[in-house]
């Protein structure tokens, strides 16, 4: 038996930083009605505060067009913005901020033709910079005209995705430092106080290179961007294309260690020095198709992973919260998976409850002692307005020894403790794709399959009696929350 400590006296801050921002499909879904009844429900569920999608500027958005004859000559720029009013109308609507990404490249200023996903973003420099800075100070200067300054201050803009990999951005390292110092100018040109930043990169890449740049230069730099996977260090190869990552990692070839994102998140806070930083992407791996991002393993793997980065993130954005998502077409399959927390039915996968428990965390952690240093089991507490939540989760990675662990709590510094109320996600707990699988993994649901599916992932509170010593069983990847009320 593993055993546990509440000090429920010891506390300290604990904001809510994996709410500050979640990911999302290209911007073109987010015009889709059931994309945005997916996202409204994970702002009021899940108390997502911003949303990060790529492709604002892609050709299917409209942004900038080259208008042509009748005859396919060329004749002038056109500039429309009403399909990303229609987005952000949208997102201010339901208590929401966009978390702009500047890209890809419209393909009327584009230097080349290469193309990345199923909506073919064009991955190329632009073929002038004045075309770029023009593109830029015009949406930043409608954006400040129809939202407020006010408003537009408190929304960050980041300088494209992932420049690192050829197959986001077919340019050098000194390109996309061209290309971010003439982003970031214009921003700051139409007002200072806005928020610009970056690099977005994959892997935690450039960190420092940006940092050093921006002060050899004087560019602005209100904040770094990076992304990581726990896949990311040991498979990622110069020049890789990017099926052959993915078909890498699908493939089983994964050697990371447990609790390796934190160790990523540590060298980037050290390089980011004063500045804050947001990971704008992160997931249990980096590829479409893994199956673990549908059960529960997923949810242990964020329990874990989010206990951990306090303190060293100012923002977490969870890659992504709907499998509404068509980089690669919209893959088949009710569970096939997908990166979000939520299925392309709306079906709340393990993923999307233990956020909902996080989410039910207070904004004081307090300290919880283990008699184990090199379990599998780990705990996070926190002070509630009723009292106390405690989660557990039993985590390892794929391929290492886990095992169901029994646990025991010990609560007597909570004074006058009322109820005690538990939550689980395990195999035979909140897992809808198990009941799924058990209706023969219908590939196209009906109303009634999605109706019992949704009532399968129901978080259900159990109550317990109230003891000095609380005692459980945690089967292996599993979470188990538990509320002392007081």
């Amino acid at each position: 038996m593993i055993r546990f400590t509440l000090h429920s006296d010891q506390l300290h801050p604990f904001p809510h930083f994996w709410e500050h921002c979640i990911g999302s499909c290209n911007a073109y879904t987010a015009l889709r009605e059931d994309y945005r009844i997916q996202l409204k429900r994970a702002h009021d569920e899940l108390g997502f505060q911003y949303v990060r999608f790529h492709g604002l500027f892609d050709d299917q958005m409209s942004t900038l067009l080259m208008k042509k004859d009748h005859h396919g000559n060329e004749f002038g720029l056109v500039y429309n913005f009403a399909n990303i009013d229609n987005i952000f109308d949208f997102l201010l609507r339901i208590g929401m901020k966009p978390f702009i990404e500047l890209g890809f490249m419209p393909s009327a200023i584009a230097r080349g033709d290469k193309t990345i996903f199923h909506y073919n973003a064009n991955i190329t420099p632009p073929k002038s910079y004045d075309m770029w800075r023009e593109l830029v100070g015009k949406f930043i200067e409608h954006l400040v005209d129809r939202y407020g300054i006010d408003e537009v201050k408190t929304w960050f803009f980041e300088v494209w995705n992932e420049p690192n990999l050829f197959f986001f951005f077919d340019g050098t390292k000194e390109e996309y430092f061209k290309l971010y110092e003439v982003s970031a100018r214009t921003i700051k040109g139409v007002h200072p106080e806005l928020k610009v930043g970056g690099p977005a990169t994959s892997c935690n890449s450039w960190i420092k290179d940006t940092v050093d740049y921006c002060r050899v230069h004087d560019v602005p730099l209100d904040f770094i961007t990076t992304h990581h996977y726990p896949t990311d260090d040991p498979l990622w190869k110069s020049g890789m294309d990017i099926m052959e990552f993915f078909q890498s990692d699908l493939a089983g070839n994964r050697t990371y260690e447990r609790g390796v994102l934190t160790k990523m998140a540590r060298r980037v806070r050290e390089e980011a020095g004063d500045y804050p930083v947001y990971f704008t992407e992160w997931n249990t791996s980096a590829m479409q198709g893994d199956a673990k991002r549908d059960e529960p393993y997923a949810a242990a793997m964020i329990a874990k992973t989010l206990s951990d980065q306090d303190g060293l993130v100012e923002g977490y954005s969870y890659w992504t919260f709907s499998d509404i998502f068509e980089e690669s077409g919209q893959l088949p399959g009710a569970f096939h998976g997908g990166f979000g927390l939520q299925t392309f039915y709306g079906v709340a996968k393990p993923s999307y409850r233990v956020f909902e428990l996080f989410h039910g965390l207070g904004n004081q952690r307090a300290e919880i002692a283990s008699d184990t240093s090199n379990g599998t089991v780990e705990a996070i507490a926190t002070k509630t307005a009723s009292g106390y939540r405690i989660i557990f989760y039993n985590h390892t990675i794929p391929g290492e020894e886990i095992k169901e662990e029994k646990v025991s709590l010990n609560v007597s510094s909570v004074h006058s403790l009322k109820k005690v109320l538990i939550y689980r996600i395990d195999d035979t707990h909140a897992n809808p794709k198990k009941l799924w699988m058990e209706l023969g993994k219908p590939e196209y649901l009906k109303e009634k399959e999605i109706q019992l599916l949704h009532e399968e992932s129901e978080l259900i509170p159990e109550n317990m009696e109230i003891q000095s010593e609380l005692i459980w069983s945690i089967p292996a990847h599993g979470v188990l929350a538990v509320d002392l009320q007081c």
